[in-house]
């Protein structure tokens, strides 16, 4: 799954400069050399105070990380879910945001943007004027989900993502091709599931090339699992169908075994296997180079049962 937040990072705040007369920085300097804001060394300081700096430089870079990159936008980590411990199924990456992204960002956002705050249950009704709502997990940078959501605008589309520059990229598309169907939340999808959905309230949950984290000793961080399916089953409505897309055949295995198990979901393949690609799935460009590499490319399709 691309899940990945934003570019490039701006010069020191004075919170973050603060921070580094703590901790020390890379010219040789330490902090028992630093000046604190009285105008003494942490030398100088007995240990209570020294601490107490500490956790006010590092509370300070705690509210940094959180304030939104857009004014108006969305939110750094909007469920504050680096404090959450558990595995997760997505590896946040930096990389940079156009114009263009950052225009449809500031522009869109407030109006089909929402960030994963797990702090109300959703009104898919309201939010899609009625339209019944599929989720989509993992749009990359939303070329097929914008594609999606313009052949079929009877039917709304949930994008997750913490990609930022995806996140511009599939409001602008959406926008230039007049889709109104399409709304891009913010966060972890597992914080949606759980705490944001109402029970039978989607249509439907796309899953197309997650992350295969192919080690070994990464398969636990893979989304298809059977905990996530039992988060995913109640907010499903009865005969929703569950999509999946991988070109990774060893994880293609392993969601074909994980929902086959699952007592909530069956396979709609008349033979238990995989599925032919439905039309309505584009076939991406990056499916295309990784096709043109030889990879297989197979779907799963389970109804919620």
């Amino acid at each position: 799954m691309s899940e990945q937040p934003l570019n490039h990072a701006p010069a020191a705040a004075p919170e973050e400069a603060a921070e580094a007369t703590v901790t020390g920085s890379a010219t040789g300097s330490t902090a028992a050399d630093a000046p604190t804001a009285t105008g003494s060394t942490a030398a100088d300081l007995t240990a209570d105070e020294a601490a107490a700096l500490r956790a006010a430089s590092f509370e300070r870079a705690r509210r940094l990380r959180q304030e939104p990159r857009f004014p108006g936008g969305p939110a750094a980590d909007p469920a504050g879910s680096h404090h959450e411990r558990r595995i997760r199924s997505f590896q946040p990456r930096r990389s940079r945001v156009t114009t263009g992204q950052q225009e449809a960002l500031e522009r869109l956002w407030p109006k089909w943007g929402l960030d994963i705050d797990g702090k109300r249950v959703l009104d898919l009704g309201e939010l899609f004027d009625g339209l019944p709502v599929v989720l989509e997990i993992g749009f990359g940078m939303g070329e097929a989900t914008a594609q999606m959501a313009a052949e079929d605008p009877g039917t709304g589309i949930l994008a997750v993502d913490v990609h930022t520059p995806g996140q511009g990229n599939l409001l602008g598309l959406a926008d230039r091709a007049g889709s109104t169907n399409v709304r891009v939340a913010n966060g972890d999808a597992v914080i949606l599931l759980r705490e944001m959905l109402a029970p039978e309230s989607l249509d439907g949950l796309r899953v197309y090339f997650p992350d295969p984290w192919p080690k070994a000793r990464h398969h636990k961080r893979r989304l298809i699992q059977p905990e996530f399916l039992d988060l995913v089953a109640p907010v499903l409505k009865p005969g929703a169908i569950v999509h999946c897309a991988t070109d990774w055949e060893p994880y293609a295995e392993q969601m074909l075994e994980v929902l086959t198990a699952h007592p909530r979901f069956e396979n709609t393949a008349a033979d238990g296997g995989y599925a032919p690609r439905p039309a309505f799935r584009p076939l991406t460009r990056f499916e295309g180079q990784g096709l043109d590499k030889g990879h297989v490319v197979h779907d799963l399709l389970f109804a919620r049962v």
